[in-house]
């Protein structure tokens, strides 16, 4: 399976590089995270160029898409033609939204009446769309999820892994990643954090 973890100009690292870094874990299993751009290339918001694996059109096929956040997400929610390119369908997708990217779904109409987790500057954009945003950093009903606050990129990393692979290849991922001495206590956050944030959706 295929996850495009869309990577805009201006993007956040931390957003686009941990949810990659930790599914790509995950390759013997048959799961796959590529960086997808809208250009050849794209500049983060501290400078750094990165050279996308995928192009935009790259959505349409994925298994997983992924929306990162980053300092221009206003100018690319207000960019229709950007948009136009994002053809994302939950029904036979997992769609997830890091941070501001949770702006970007609402502007394509995937949220409706669905609450979505957010960071704190972007909250009042979300919430101006007509989004209840929750005080939690992480959130899930059916086939899209969202998360809230940068390091919040690996609940969203655990969920796809757990849709997909199952929570065994989650922790065991966790496990590999987690700071010397905590890995049993970081996988177990990670999987709580996710297991709340689906069942808060029922």
């Amino acid at each position: 399976m295929q996850v495009a973890v869309v990577t805009f100009d201006g993007f956040n690292e931390l957003d686009s590089f941990i949810a990659s870094a930790l599914i790509n874990r995950c390759r013997n299993g048959g799961l796959e995270a590529l960086i997808t751009t809208p250009t050849a290339v794209v500049t983060s918001m501290n400078g750094v160029e990165v050279t996308g694996q995928r192009p935009m059109e790259f959505v349409a096929e994925a298994d997983v898409v992924l929306i990162g956040s980053g300092v221009k997400a206003q100018e690319v929610a207000a960019d229709n033609l950007l948009l136009s390119r994002l053809p994302l369908d939950p029904s036979r997708q997992l769609i997830g939204a890091q941070c501001s990217g949770a702006l970007v779904l609402a502007r394509l109409g995937l949220l409706g009446d669905t609450p979505a987790c957010t960071d704190r500057k972007s909250r009042p954009f979300v919430e101006a769309c007509g989004v209840t945003v929750l005080d939690g950093p992480f959130h899930a009903e059916g086939n899209i999820a969202t998360a809230g606050g940068c390091l919040a990129s690996q609940y969203l990393a655990t969920w796809v892994i757990t849709r997909t692979l199952g929570a065994d290849a989650a922790r065991d991922v966790l496990d590999c990643v987690a700071p010397v001495g905590e890995s049993p206590e970081t996988a177990e956050r990670a999987l709580r954090a996710v297991r709340a944030g689906a069942l808060s959706s029922r």
